[in-house]
């Protein structure tokens, strides 16, 4: 298991990406926020540009992006180099994205999920492993 992981949110993220960093620090994992720090105003595409860039560079084998939908972190970070970058509300999804795309970033949508289905989605993509094979191929084509 790599126990680093950066995380990152916009305003309406916030208070969940507090909740999700909590969770994750309590069970040893090492999280590097990247902000915001509060519930003002901010513009998602910041927050979204360091977890992704951080993550294209191979600072962060994962990471979590946290907006009100999850739609705009999802756009922002899926422009980078070698990010997958999955929005997920459920579970399946969340296993696919990892079994599958290996994905390496996992979206959620602060307006959207409770905290309950948040920290299963988190345990569910950070636990599932990446199936290969024929994916892999599928995946380099991307590239």
């Amino acid at each position: 298991m790599d126990t680093a992981i950066i995380i990152g949110s916009d305003h309406a993220g916030f208070e969940l990406k507090e909740k999700l960093r909590t969770y994750l620090s309590s069970k040893g994992y090492a999280v590097e926020d990247a902000g915001t720090f509060s519930e003002a105003s901010v513009n998602y595409v910041e927050y979204g540009k360091k977890v992704a860039a951080a993550v294209s560079a191979g600072r962060f084998a994962k990471g979590i992006l946290l907006c009100g939908s999850g739609l705009g972190m999802s756009m922002v970070a899926n422009r980078y180099a070698g990010v997958r970058a999955a929005l997920c509300s459920d579970l399946f999804s969340a296993t696919m994205s990892r079994r599958h795309n290996d994905a390496n970033i996992l979206v959620l949508g602060g307006r959207i999920i409770g905290e309950v289905l948040a920290f299963a989605l988190v345990d569910t993509f950070l636990e599932t492993q990446f199936e290969g094979g024929r994916h892999l191929d599928r995946i380099r084509s991307m590239d």
